[in-house]
């Protein structure tokens, strides 16, 4: 049970949150989510990051609450891009193209779509009420940590998300000592020597985190899906009929079970570095397979497949907000990007931020649960203005990216070198990209980096040097244990969704599966 506090606090949130200019930003997140969700190679973490220099003029409640519909609405909407076109936007949606892309050529993609978006508002909606019972208790525990166990709690931080995230830890690694050294270029604030800048007077404040997140997030996506961009128009499954009878009896009967299986499975595997949404829905689709009574259908359109893996990459996607919120560590390249957006408001998540930010961080909750209403409103009856958007031309799309990624990095301060620095990290981006180095490393390592540096000088200030301060404490023993042990479940997940994959592709009989586009 929640405190009779939070849930207060909560009831003020709702309040806050339910003003009408709120209420509207909260539309125009979930909007624009679902919109560019739609596309594919457009994500979540693209979006955020494009629109976070566009945003300075709100205020940051505002802010927050248009990002939180963008998150939420932009992991619904790849589920249209995969069932209509089997292009998925991501990998997390490669089994919800498999399914329900199959489901729609055989006539039933409305059916396929009515369970992606029920399911997306069940799951989604019972893990952002765990993420209100979970994330206070977290944060009160954590408030009490000191130098040394918040340094730990930052090496779990770059071991899990550089080994964890994309397929090679080698190069998960590399990826994340480059993070490490963007993260040094500025003043170093104890000495007052400049480190790395190269003698340029732009470099002296450092790079700016929202200017790397746009080049990684926004242009070098873009960069690497237009070199990728497939010729002639895009072909569109159609939708035919009413909205109000896409399902049937049989069809509920046959996804409710999945919706609350897959939250079950997604909320805590996106609350840990296990692999996100990726892991999460590989594991809903082989439950889903073993449980099920037509095992027949599997590989050829079962609902279920398409149900349980929605439900379980929408749950994943609340449970990220847990060590967001209440540690200040994100596990996710969007999780990433939603830290600097906070940042950029001069806001640190972490143990303190449900008590120097509390108003705002409950009105943020209370605009998840309202977002998430607003998506199934708003998703079922205007899936044929998304059709329409998956048809825009795709160089007119990119060449829109770009330019408003340029002109909101030169909005920032005024300067054509953070343009410059914009373009050059956008390359980066696309080698990075291009030869399977995973980008969400590198922003966490620069965002996390400086802060390793200021806690692990304090805590040898306070200890006089003595490095066994480091790992003495308590919290910290327990830290690097839990590390041990994130790692090994974590590599065991990774197996099991390996097992589900050639479990797949033997379903398949080796029938090419669609590839995501970023």
């Amino acid at each position: 049970m929640a405190p009779v506090g939070d849930v207060g606090a909560l009831l003020d949130g709702f309040a806050a949150a339910a003003q009408p200019q709120f209420l509207l930003y909260a539309l125009i997140g979930v909007f624009l989510g679902t919109a560019v969700g739609v596309l594919p190679g457009i994500g979540p973490a693209m979006a955020i990051a494009l629109l976070l220099p566009l945003t300075y003029t709100l205020e940051p409640q505002a802010a927050l609450i248009v990002f939180a519909g963008i998150y939420y609405g932009g992991m619904y909407g790849g589920s249209t891009t995969s069932i209509l076109l089997n292009t998925p936007g991501e990998s997390a949606s490669i089994i919800t193209a498999l399914e329900g892309n199959r489901m729609a050529r055989a006539g039933r993609g409305a059916a396929a779509l009515a369970t992606a978006a029920i399911g997306s508002f069940v799951a989604g909606t019972i893990a952002t009420v765990l993420l209100t019972l979970l994330a206070p208790t977290v944060a009160r525990l954590a408030v009490r940590l000191g130098p040394a166990d918040y340094f730990a709690l930052i090496v779990v931080a770059f071991v899990t998300v550089g080994a964890l995230l994309g397929s090679s830890v080698p190069r998960g690694l590399v990826s994340l000592g480059a993070g490490l050294f963007l993260g040094l270029v500025g003043t170093d604030t104890l000495t007052g020597q400049q480190r790395f800048t190269l003698g340029l007077p732009s470099f002296a404040d450092g790079i700016d985190v929202v200017i790397v997140a746009v080049g990684l997030f926004a242009v070098g996506e873009a960069l690497h899906t237009a070199t990728r961009m497939r010729h002639g128009p895009v072909r569109v499954i159609p939708v035919t009929g009413s909205w109000r009878t896409w399902l049937t009896g049989d069809d509920l009967r046959r996804s409710w079970r999945p919706w609350l299986r897959g939250a079950a499975i997604g909320f805590p595997i996106g609350s840990i570095p296990a692999g996100g949404a990726d892991v999460a829905t590989f594991l809903s689709y082989s439950a889903e397979r073993r449980l099920s009574r037509r095992k027949e259908e599997f590989g050829h359109g079962a609902i279920e497949g398409v149900a349980g893996p929605e439900a379980a990459n929408n749950a994943a996607a609340a449970g990220v907000l847990v060590p967001l919120l209440t540690l200040g560590l994100p596990t996710t390249a969007t999780a990433a990007v939603i830290l600097v957006a906070f940042q950029a408001y001069g806001i640190q998540p972490g143990p303190q931020l449900f008590g120097s930010e509390g108003p705002l961080v409950w009105a943020l909750i209370a605009s998840l649960y309202i977002g998430n209403v607003m998506l199934l409103v708003l998703n079922l009856p205007l899936i044929g203005l998304w059709v329409k958007v998956l048809q825009i031309p795709r160089h007119y799309l990119y060449a829109g990216i770009l330019l408003f990624a340029a002109l909101g990095s030169y909005a920032l301060n005024f300067l054509v070198a953070d343009v410059v620095v914009l373009l050059a990290i956008g390359a980066l981006g696309l080698l990075m990209r291009r030869y399977g180095y995973p980008v969400a490393p590198l922003v966490v390592a620069l965002i996390l980096g400086p802060m390793a540096e200021e806690q692990l000088r304090r805590e040898l200030a306070i200890s006089q040097g003595d490095l066994t301060s480091l790992v003495t404490s308590p919290f910290a023993a327990a830290a690097y244990l839990l590390l041990v042990g994130l790692v090994v479940a974590s590599l065991w997940l990774r197996r099991r969704q390996r097992r589900a994959e050639a479990e797949l592709a033997a379903l398949l009989d080796e029938a090419p599966r669609p590839v995501p586009t970023s």
